[in-house]
Protein backbone atom coordinates (compact mmCIF):
# COMPACT_ATOMS: atom_id res chain seq x y z
CA UNK A 1 0.00 0.00 0.00
CA UNK A 2 1.06 3.56 -0.88
CA UNK A 3 0.09 5.15 2.64
CA UNK A 4 0.97 8.67 0.96
CA UNK A 5 -0.78 8.17 -2.02
CA UNK A 6 -3.83 6.57 0.23
CA UNK A 7 -4.03 9.33 2.70
CA UNK A 8 -4.15 12.04 -0.04
CA UNK A 9 -6.77 10.63 -2.09
CA UNK A 10 -8.99 10.06 1.59
CA UNK A 11 -8.37 13.98 2.65
CA UNK A 12 -10.92 14.58 -0.61
CA UNK A 13 -13.71 12.74 1.60
CA UNK A 14 -15.52 12.54 4.64
CA UNK A 15 -15.68 10.25 7.72
CA UNK A 16 -19.04 9.16 6.33
CA UNK A 17 -17.82 8.53 2.85
CA UNK A 18 -15.29 6.36 4.61
CA UNK A 19 -17.91 4.86 6.51
CA UNK A 20 -20.29 3.93 3.53
CA UNK A 21 -17.30 1.90 1.62
CA UNK A 22 -16.33 -0.12 4.40
CA UNK A 23 -20.09 -0.79 5.43
CA UNK A 24 -19.80 -2.27 2.05
CA UNK A 25 -16.52 -4.04 2.67
CA UNK A 26 -18.48 -5.39 5.63
CA UNK A 27 -16.61 -3.44 8.32
CA UNK A 28 -18.73 -3.47 11.54
CA UNK A 29 -20.10 -0.32 11.97
CA UNK A 30 -18.21 0.82 8.74
CA UNK A 31 -14.94 1.46 10.88
CA UNK A 32 -16.93 4.10 12.80
CA UNK A 33 -15.21 4.34 16.60
CA UNK A 34 -18.39 5.77 18.37
CA UNK A 35 -18.12 7.86 21.15
CA UNK A 36 -14.82 9.83 19.95
CA UNK A 37 -15.71 13.71 18.92
CA UNK A 38 -14.14 16.74 17.71
CA UNK A 39 -12.10 19.02 20.64
CA UNK A 40 -9.88 21.15 19.00
CA UNK A 41 -9.42 23.67 17.03
CA UNK A 42 -13.37 24.20 18.06
CA UNK A 43 -15.62 21.74 19.41
CA UNK A 44 -17.58 19.92 16.48
CA UNK A 45 -17.69 22.57 14.21
CA UNK A 46 -15.49 23.62 11.10
CA UNK A 47 -13.82 21.76 8.14
CA UNK A 48 -10.94 20.69 10.49
CA UNK A 49 -9.71 16.92 9.04
CA UNK A 50 -7.48 14.36 9.94
CA UNK A 51 -6.24 11.24 7.99
CA UNK A 52 -3.20 9.35 8.68
CA UNK A 53 -1.68 6.33 9.58
CA UNK A 54 -2.37 5.60 13.50
CA UNK A 55 0.18 5.71 15.97
CA UNK A 56 -0.95 4.15 18.97
CA UNK A 57 0.02 4.49 22.74
CA UNK A 58 -1.73 2.57 25.28
CA UNK A 59 -1.72 3.20 29.01
CA UNK A 60 -2.89 0.77 31.77
CA UNK A 61 -3.17 1.49 35.64
CA UNK A 62 -0.34 2.79 37.30
CA UNK A 63 -0.98 -0.35 39.90
CA UNK A 64 -0.19 -2.78 37.04
CA UNK A 65 3.12 -3.87 37.89
CA UNK A 66 3.45 -6.64 35.31
CA UNK A 67 2.86 -4.82 32.41
CA UNK A 68 5.80 -3.52 30.35
CA UNK A 69 7.39 -0.14 30.98
CA UNK A 70 8.57 1.55 27.79
CA UNK A 71 11.76 3.73 27.67
CA UNK A 72 11.72 7.35 26.66
CA UNK A 73 8.42 9.07 26.27
CA UNK A 74 6.37 8.30 23.50
CA UNK A 75 5.45 11.62 22.04
CA UNK A 76 9.19 12.36 21.04
CA UNK A 77 9.13 9.13 18.13
CA UNK A 78 5.89 10.03 16.67
CA UNK A 79 6.19 10.01 13.12
CA UNK A 80 5.47 12.97 10.69
CA UNK A 81 2.16 12.58 9.22
CA UNK A 82 0.61 10.17 11.69
CA UNK A 83 -2.15 10.34 13.78
CA UNK A 84 -1.50 10.02 17.48
CA UNK A 85 -3.98 7.35 19.00
CA UNK A 86 -4.42 7.42 22.63
CA UNK A 87 -5.98 4.31 24.37
CA UNK A 88 -6.49 5.05 28.40
CA UNK A 89 -7.73 3.00 30.92
CA UNK A 90 -11.91 2.46 30.69
CA UNK A 91 -13.58 4.74 33.30
CA UNK A 92 -10.26 7.02 33.74
CA UNK A 93 -10.88 10.25 35.86
CA UNK A 94 -7.81 11.49 34.88
CA UNK A 95 -6.95 12.91 31.62
CA UNK A 96 -4.12 11.45 29.99
CA UNK A 97 -3.00 13.77 27.10
CA UNK A 98 -2.41 17.93 27.30
CA UNK A 99 -1.34 20.66 25.92
CA UNK A 100 2.39 20.25 26.02
CA UNK A 101 1.78 16.57 24.30
CA UNK A 102 0.57 18.63 20.99
CA UNK A 103 2.71 21.14 21.02
CA UNK A 104 5.33 18.57 20.46
CA UNK A 105 3.24 16.72 18.48
CA UNK A 106 2.67 19.08 16.06
CA UNK A 107 6.41 19.94 16.00
CA UNK A 108 7.40 16.48 14.93
CA UNK A 109 4.50 16.61 11.84
CA UNK A 110 1.48 15.06 13.21
CA UNK A 111 -1.70 15.39 11.37
CA UNK A 112 -3.82 15.08 14.64
CA UNK A 113 -4.38 12.92 17.73
CA UNK A 114 -7.26 10.94 19.04
CA UNK A 115 -7.53 10.23 22.62
CA UNK A 116 -9.97 7.39 23.88
CA UNK A 117 -10.07 8.70 27.37
CA UNK A 118 -10.10 12.36 28.48
CA UNK A 119 -7.79 15.57 27.77
CA UNK A 120 -6.65 18.09 29.60
CA UNK A 121 -5.52 21.74 28.39
CA UNK A 122 -7.95 22.30 25.60
CA UNK A 123 -7.46 25.82 25.03
CA UNK A 124 -3.32 25.15 24.69
CA UNK A 125 -5.00 22.81 21.73
CA UNK A 126 -6.74 25.31 20.07
CA UNK A 127 -4.18 28.01 20.68
CA UNK A 128 -2.12 25.25 18.49
CA UNK A 129 -4.55 25.00 16.29
CA UNK A 130 -4.12 21.33 16.82
CA UNK A 131 -6.62 18.73 15.99
CA UNK A 132 -7.17 16.64 18.82
CA UNK A 133 -10.38 14.29 19.22
CA UNK A 134 -11.69 12.48 22.22
CA UNK A 135 -14.11 10.92 24.70
CA UNK A 136 -14.21 14.01 27.28
CA UNK A 137 -12.23 16.35 28.75
CA UNK A 138 -10.59 16.65 32.97
CA UNK A 139 -8.33 19.01 34.37
CA UNK A 140 -5.59 16.28 36.33
CA UNK A 141 -2.91 14.92 34.64
CA UNK A 142 -2.49 10.75 34.70
CA UNK A 143 0.88 10.32 36.51
CA UNK A 144 -1.61 9.82 39.91
CA UNK A 145 -3.93 6.97 38.22
CA UNK A 146 -1.79 5.41 34.87
CA UNK A 147 1.13 4.80 32.89
CA UNK A 148 2.26 4.18 29.20
CA UNK A 149 2.91 0.55 28.66
CA UNK A 150 2.98 -0.37 25.01
CA UNK A 151 4.14 2.06 22.22
CA UNK A 152 2.73 1.12 18.69
CA UNK A 153 0.97 -1.99 19.66
CA UNK A 154 -2.56 -2.75 18.81
CA UNK A 155 -5.22 -1.00 21.33
CA UNK A 156 -9.11 -1.77 21.95
CA UNK A 157 -11.55 0.82 21.84
CA UNK A 158 -12.86 1.11 25.21
CA UNK A 159 -16.48 0.30 24.51
CA UNK A 160 -19.69 -2.24 25.86
CA UNK A 161 -21.15 -1.60 23.10
CA UNK A 162 -18.81 -2.33 20.43
CA UNK A 163 -15.78 -4.12 19.71
CA UNK A 164 -13.25 -2.93 17.75
CA UNK A 165 -8.94 -2.79 17.41
CA UNK A 166 -6.67 0.04 16.11
CA UNK A 167 -3.42 -1.79 14.80
CA UNK A 168 -0.55 0.56 14.10
CA UNK A 169 -0.41 1.47 10.32
CA UNK A 170 -4.21 1.67 10.55
CA UNK A 171 -5.80 4.27 8.18
CA UNK A 172 -7.74 6.74 10.93
CA UNK A 173 -9.93 9.50 9.45
CA UNK A 174 -11.52 11.94 11.96
CA UNK A 175 -13.79 15.17 11.21
CA UNK A 176 -16.86 16.83 13.10
CA UNK A 177 -19.03 13.64 12.25
CA UNK A 178 -16.51 11.66 14.34
CA UNK A 179 -13.50 9.15 13.70
CA UNK A 180 -13.55 5.74 11.63
CA UNK A 181 -10.50 3.57 11.36
CA UNK A 182 -9.99 2.00 7.65
CA UNK A 183 -7.99 -1.71 8.04
CA UNK A 184 -4.78 -1.19 6.41
CA UNK A 185 -5.23 -3.86 3.73
CA UNK A 186 -8.84 -2.23 3.10
CA UNK A 187 -7.48 1.45 2.13
CA UNK A 188 -7.09 1.08 -1.02
CA UNK A 189 -10.35 -0.56 -1.61
CA UNK A 190 -11.70 2.13 -0.01
CA UNK A 191 -10.34 4.88 -1.97
CA UNK A 192 -11.66 2.94 -4.86
CA UNK A 193 -15.27 2.09 -3.68
CA UNK A 194 -16.31 6.07 -2.82
CA UNK A 195 -16.06 7.77 -6.12
CA UNK A 196 -18.93 5.80 -7.46
CA UNK A 197 -21.01 6.15 -4.38
CA UNK A 198 -20.44 10.00 -4.68
CA UNK A 199 -21.74 9.94 -8.09
CA UNK A 200 -24.59 8.45 -7.16
CA UNK A 201 -25.12 10.81 -4.01
CA UNK A 202 -24.74 13.51 -6.30
CA UNK A 203 -28.10 11.94 -8.59
CA UNK A 204 -30.02 11.17 -6.15
CA UNK A 205 -29.29 14.84 -4.42
CA UNK A 206 -30.53 16.44 -7.68
CA UNK A 207 -33.56 14.56 -8.64
CA UNK A 208 -34.90 15.05 -4.57
CA UNK A 209 -34.85 19.04 -5.42
CA UNK A 210 -36.38 18.31 -8.69
CA UNK A 211 -39.27 16.52 -6.95
CA UNK A 212 -38.27 12.91 -7.81
CA UNK A 213 -38.90 10.61 -5.42
CA UNK A 214 -36.23 9.39 -3.30
CA UNK A 215 -36.56 5.68 -3.41
CA UNK A 216 -37.06 6.05 -7.23
CA UNK A 217 -34.22 7.76 -7.57
CA UNK A 218 -31.68 5.76 -5.09
CA UNK A 219 -32.93 2.46 -7.07
CA UNK A 220 -31.72 4.12 -10.70
CA UNK A 221 -28.42 5.49 -9.22
CA UNK A 222 -27.48 3.75 -6.83
CA UNK A 223 -27.50 0.64 -8.58
CA UNK A 224 -24.87 0.52 -10.54
CA UNK A 225 -22.59 1.99 -7.44
CA UNK A 226 -19.56 -0.94 -7.05
CA UNK A 227 -20.42 -2.81 -4.56
CA UNK A 228 -16.71 -4.56 -3.58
Amino acid sequence: MNVKAVVKALEAYTSCDVADALSKLKVPHGGFLAGLTMWSPKRQDGPTKVVGPAYTVRYVRKNYENEPQPSGHYIDSIPSGSVVFISAPARSINACYGGLMSTRAKYSGAVGTIVDGRLRDLQEHRDLDYPVFARDVGTTAPAETMRVAAINEPVRLNSDDQDAVINPGDILVGDLNGVVCIPQHLAEKVVELIPSQLEADEKVAADIKNGRLVAESMKEHRSGVKKR
